[in-house]
């Protein structure tokens, strides 16, 4: 039976243990330990960092800095963690005003009856990207277990 790859064995857990961190930088900031963390966007340490940082990692270990391969982990990396800081964490920031707006034309319907107002059921998802520090933490986590991976197969 052939072995299944390892770069993306690596990859897949680093992303599994930032998720699961992710429960414990939760109670860490919140006081209340919540299981939910689990299968959240968002938060530290970025799973999205984790896993593309463990592969770019994984592999500049086992085939050298020089290496095509790890040009293309790293750049995309380098990409989705742009991404995860950036437009997903504003696209975030932007459902947070459309909700607080949502409440605000609510309490004015209460004010003012006739004034015609069908609420949504769902508010936005607001916890969609991440912020620096948490792509940084999301980046170390990976880096450190991509190394180890690499370290652990030779």
């Amino acid at each position: 039976m052939q072995q299944m790859n390892r770069g993306i064995i690596t990859a897949l857990a680093s992303i599994g243990i930032a998720q699961a961190a992710k429960i414990w930088t939760h109670h860490r900031n919140t006081g209340k330990w919540d299981v939910k963390q689990l299968a959240t966007t968002g938060g530290m340490p970025s799973s999205h960092s984790a896993g593309v940082a463990s592969l770019a990692s994984y592999i500049a270990s086992n085939k050298g800095s020089r290496h095509t391969e790890t040009a293309l982990a790293v750049v995309f990396g380098v990409i989705v963690m742009y991404d995860a800081q950036g437009i997903r964490r504003h696209t975030g920031e932007i459902a947070k005003l459309v909700n607080d707006l949502e409440d605000n034309v609510a309490q004015l319907t209460v004010d003012f009856p006739s004034l015609p107002f069908v609420e949504r059921e769902n508010e936005l998802k607001e916890l969609l990207g991440h912020q620096p520090m948490e792509v940084l933490g999301g980046a170390i986590l990976g880096g450190v277990l991509g190394v180890c991976s690499a370290r652990i197969e030779q």
